[in-house]
């Protein structure tokens, strides 16, 4: 009798792909339109008031059979009752919020946010009348001090963006279900593969899937999956508000997502390998990976994570903002670009923002992304380009 308990690896490969029939393309094809049409306007009507749950045909804004399929692998990766695809993963950051903001109410919002998460509290929310709170995120239960009658939810990552701590994701989750709270976790780092974040207490979780969900660099989309409890909110803001998936970009995750689980192991394997060699670089202060024990939250990520990307930060011994320039264009084989979790390595020196507290690192630091190159071939580019940093400046 086959083994029907779940496996990733066989759902990777198996689901979101056409049906069971002799002469089938492997693929799902690219799928394109707006209009749907029906033969009765009974069935019209019963699809325009089911339009909200994801599999009901009805216009090509609320999906369509790929989507659909999209939606249902990620939902089964992330052991989510529902996902609801959206064009980016700062419109999934946002669509999400907005599903629980309200004018007047209070949000709490982790300090090493994505800057964008942070923009749009700002620029957004502010505007709207919510009040945004940052609070540190290795507070872990201590959270449950902050949050207050109108906190309508909180908002935070694992690891943080750029400086990589990671906070309890399972105490940060309690003390708000306690409260009645929703809470919204970004994903993005670990997939699904690393990192299940529903089966730790969380109601929400957003990613982008421009990163390594999709893993070409060639795919614009986001996504938000949650509990049953706050699905069809979720899916109504969406759709309110005009967000939509392109079928080029649902052909393009679909045929990402395959190989998500062979390549999340490489980047595992080939991140903590560079990370330690550039731990052993005179010009390095200190190496911010969550798999290093002097880590902030190592031990959480020890607990609640099965491994590590390739994305991670370096900081630097003082040195001059031109030293620095010098040594990241210096570099030929890192490209330098905001994005990461495609093939190619990346570099792109960081500013932290915080509200809450204090950057107390002193020293520059740098965001690598390790892509599939050799690790020799990015050692030996390092080391030509690391002596630019030996100065100190004056």
């Amino acid at each position: 009798m086959p083994n029907s308990a779940p496996n990733i690896s066989d759902d990777l490969v198996q689901l979101g792909r056409p049906e069971r029939e002799d002469g089938r393309h492997v693929n799902l094809p690219l799928e394109l339109g707006s209009t749907i049409v029906f033969d009765t306007l009974a069935e019209f009507e019963a699809a325009r008031d089911a339009r909200y749950d994801s599999g009901t045909m009805y216009y090509g804004r609320y999906g369509n059979a790929a989507t659909f399929k999209l939606e249902t692998l990620l939902a089964r990766l992330e052991k989510a009752d529902a996902v609801t695809l959206t064009s980016s993963g700062v419109a999934a950051i946002t669509m999400a919020i907005l599903t629980f903001a309200r004018p007047g109410a209070h949000l709490l919002v982790a300090d090493h946010v994505y800057g964008n998460t942070r923009g749009f509290c700002e620029t957004v929310l502010k505007r709207m009348g919510v009040e945004i709170e940052y609070f540190n995120p290795m507070i872990g239960a201590g959270i449950s001090e902050l949050l207050r009658d109108t906190t309508c939810a909180v908002m935070f990552e694992a690891p943080g963006s750029g400086t990589f701590e990671v906070p309890d994701i399972p105490a940060i989750a309690k003390a708000a279900h306690a409260a009645n709270v929703p809470s919204i976790l970004d994903s993005t780092w670990a997939t699904p593969i690393f990192c299940q974040p529903i089966t730790l207490g969380v109601d929400v979780i957003v990613a982008s899937m421009s990163k390594y969900l999709s893993g070409h660099s060639d795919c614009m989309m986001g996504m938000i999956a949650s509990t049953a409890q706050y699905a069809q909110d979720i899916r109504k803001t969406t759709m309110a508000i005009g967000d939509k998936t392109g079928g080029q970009e649902v052909f393009l995750a679909l045929r990402g997502l395959r190989t998500l689980k062979m390549r999340m192991e490489h980047f595992d394997k080939a991140g903590r390998d560079m990370a330690q060699w550039f731990a052993d670089q005179p010009q390095v202060k200190t190496v911010l990976h969550p798999a290093f024990k002097d880590c902030p939250g190592h031990a959480n990520w020890l607990r609640d994570f099965s491994g590590a990307s390739g994305l991670f930060g370096v900081v630097f011994h003082p040195c001059s903002d031109d030293q620095i320039r010098t040594f990241v264009d210096a570099l030929h084989h890192f490209g330098i670009g905001v994005s990461w979790g495609g093939y190619e390595s990346l570099v792109l020196p960081v500013t932290p923002q915080r509200s809450a507290g204090t950057w107390t690192q002193s020293g520059q630091l740098v965001r690598f992304n390790i892509g599939l190159e050799d690790l020799d071939t990015l050692k030996a580019d390092l080391t030509a380009a690391l002596p630019h940093l030996n100065t100190l400046s004056e």
